[in-house]
């Protein structure tokens, strides 16, 4: 059953069990501090394919197929896959996912994704639409950078305030928790998705397509300050507060904006987008970003650490900005948004 907590937040009264998940990275991401995490890296930017797209494509692919032998189903075994990504009408998982030949709902929320795709599976779970169902997103640096900004071979010169697009995948298995129909893991060991906020379109009128960290860092802030709002809970409530991908600059803002708000939110914060480079080391300007960032951060670091029991309960919240490559163009600003969800130990 779905509960509504306060003006936005809903509660999965079975908590959702993410049963299995998995990760295929970069090389740039494989040289990075969570290259341990990933379950497969490939080290050639175009995978064998012609095409950047068609490589993104591979990459979700590869994720669905390493999370459904680590779960010990089949494509068959589920009933729903929501996905999503960054290109034009999310070609990459269209493209990727047909083979399948599950029931798709496509997705796009920019970098916000997996959590969007993560809501929209727990709440199909908790409802009883669906037994087990598919959370799939992906970003690739190279087809990225074509769509948004410029073409590689411009060679433009990328300004401090830039992120890389993290070139990776990431699949997740969610299901209830009176039927984990085929885990190879124990019940006991997955974590739970208890509560989420969809959170709501914020713009303060950024435009620069080269600083996604300012333009996210108020919709982050927003939707944290809505989630504290409803449920009555604060920052020392959890081990840790995921953010998605703001980098250096959108987590200093963050800071500063949930400040304002009465919150203190530093010791406790980390950023996937600061977490799978390391930035001292890796030209990334102010860190990593893209749908793959987050993901592929949560499916490495942070559910095995749930898993494990090292983590009890922590907030992720994936952050996207809802521009395309026409609205930059016009000279549009950029309204961005951010999808929070509380994961628990199952142990927790």
């Amino acid at each position: 059953m779905i509960k509504r907590i306060g003006k936005y937040t809903i509660k999965f009264l079975d908590e959702p069990l993410i049963s299995s998940f998995a990760s295929v990275a970069g090389k740039p991401e494989s040289e990075g501090p969570l290259k341990d995490g990933f379950d497969k890296i490939i080290y050639d930017s175009h995978a064998m394919k012609d095409t950047f797209e068609e490589a993104e494509s591979l990459f979700q692919q590869e994720a669905v197929t390493l999370a459904l032998g680590k779960w010990g189903g089949k494509a068959e075994d589920v009933d729903f896959v929501f996905a999503g990504d960054l290109l034009n009408q999310c070609i990459a998982s269209s493209f990727g996912l047909k083979g399948f030949n599950i029931p798709y709902l496509g997705q796009y929320g920019a970098c916000s994704t997996s959590a969007q795709s993560l809501i929209m599976a727990a709440a199909f779970i908790e409802s009883k639409a669906a037994k087990a169902a598919l959370a799939v997103t992906s970003s690739h640096f190279c087809s990225a950078e074509r769509q948004f900004r410029f073409p590689l071979e411009y060679g433009g010169v990328r300004t401090p305030t830039a992120q890389r697009t993290v070139t990776g995948a990431a699949a997740f298995v969610v299901e209830s928790t009176e039927n984990p129909t085929k885990s190879a893991k124990s019940p006991l060991l997955c974590p739970k998705i208890s509560s989420a906020t969809v959170g709501k379109i914020v713009d303060l009128g950024v435009t620069d397509a080269n600083n996604m960290g300012a333009a996210m860092a108020p919709a982050a802030a927003d939707t944290l300050k809505t989630y504290f709002d409803d449920t009555g809970k604060s920052p020392s409530d959890y081990d840790m507060i995921f953010t998605g991908d703001l980098g250096i600059v959108g987590s200093k803002l963050l800071y500063e904006l949930m400040r304002e708000k009465g919150y203190n939110i530093k010791e406790n914060h980390r950023d996937c987008g600061l977490m799978i480079y390391d930035i001292n080391t890796q030209d990334v300007h102010a860190g990593g970003s893209g749908c793959g960032c987050g993901a592929c951060t949560l499916s490495a670091y942070i559910l095995p650490k749930l898993s494990k029991g090292e983590y009890k309960k922590v907030l992720y919240m994936a952050t996207g900005a809802l521009m395309s490559s026409t609205s930059g163009t016009q000279g549009n600003t950029i309204p961005s948004v951010a999808h929070l969800v509380e994961l628990k130990c199952a142990k927790g």
